[in-house]
């Protein structure tokens, strides 16, 4: 089993998790993208994306690179790299994209604080899939000795995104979707993690 494989009803049941949906970000102080993201996306629209992993690369990666560059390249994201934490328990697999507040890029370390999963249509699913992947994200953040109380998680076409929250075994969706020509607001979104999950962080 792996992280694709869950059900909302199997983490329910096999970890103990709630779920429920509310307006994670009601205040949203909208950033201005750069002309490189807007050239970026509009070359990606232009060639097409098919698939999850041209979703990926042609959307969802400029918008996540920007994030980092707003941030001075504070933290890392992990593309394709595999978060194995409990196989017994189906916490393992590829994740699409990992945030953690590490420097290292070689391979994944705490303390992971986002991840984001890129889908072709079903955004429904990726947010199962994300809530599997928080799970195993929070496990692994406490075998490393950071612990951050809340997690965020994403589900993306790259046209759509639907935002989650892992704090105390409760999974809260968003309740609004977030549109990439609404780009200013979704960036705001992003950046608004960052914010709150960096005032977690306790650095040495």
């Amino acid at each position: 089993m792996a992280y694709s494989d869950f059900s909302a009803k199997e983490l329910i049941t096999r970890f103990g998790i709630h779920y429920s949906s509310e307006n994670l970000f009601p205040q949203v102080h909208p950033v201005a993208p750069s002309a490189w993201l807007r050239e970026s996306l509009d070359k990606g629209m232009g060639m097409g994306f098919g698939s999850e992993k041209s979703r990926s690369e042609r959307l969802v990666s400029p918008i996540l690179m920007e994030l980092s560059s707003l941030n001075a390249n504070q933290f890392s994201i992990y593309s394709g790299m595999n978060l194995d934490v409990d196989g017994s328990q189906g916490l393992n697999g590829e994740c699409d994209f990992i945030f953690s507040f590490s420097r290292i890029q070689d391979f994944v370390t705490a303390p992971i604080f986002c991840i984001t999963e890129a889908k072709k249509q079903d955004v429904e699913q990726g947010t199962i899939q994300c809530s599997a992947q928080l799970i195993a994200a929070r496990k692994f953040n406490d075998l490393e000795g950071n612990h951050p109380a809340t997690l965020y998680g994403c589900s993306t076409t790259g046209i759509e995104w639907r935002f989650l929250k892992y704090e105390n075994n409760e999974v809260t969706l968003d309740n609004r979707r977030y549109l990439v020509n609404e780009l200013d607001t979704l960036l705001g979104v992003l950046q608004r993690i960052v914010e709150v999950s960096r005032q977690q962080i306790h650095f040495n």
